[in-house]
């Protein structure tokens, strides 16, 4: 996965287009294993860099789903309700993101770690 990675793993823009793209990463898709359940956040909803913004359940263990950047909800991925396995497939660059987020401040970004970075923090975990 290209794009921006925060450290909860569970909330990454994958691109830095806007509204931005949010969804989990590889690490956490391995890590959770087959996704059985997503609860999206709302659309319409103002989320803080750092906010809880759902959950994600798999056969495995549950998780919350962080937001990475401050800003407003214009669009979660109802397909995920009725198959969250689709983050288990193509993931957050295919079917599998989770919302779109209209960034507050598009300086947030510019924080996350890029995909050099994500990389070496994973292998940092023992991963």
């Amino acid at each position: 996965m290209n794009g921006s990675f925060c450290p909860t793993l569970t909330g990454t823009l994958t691109d830095t287009e806007l509204p931005a793209t949010v969804g989990i990463t590889d690490y956490a898709q391995t890590a959770l294993g087959d996704v059985v359940y997503v609860e999206l956040p709302v659309e319409g909803d103002g989320v803080e860099a750092g906010d809880a913004i759902g959950a994600i359940e798999s056969v495995k263990s549950a998780s919350d789903i962080f937001s990475p950047v401050s800003g407003t909800v214009v669009e979660a991925n109802a397909e995920l309700v009725r198959n969250p396995g689709l983050i288990n497939g193509g993931g957050a660059e295919d079917d599998g993101w989770i919302c779109k987020i209209e960034v507050k401040d598009s300086k947030e970004i510019e924080t996350l770690m890029d995909k050099a970075g994500y990389d070496a923090y994973v292998k940092g975990l023992g991963h």
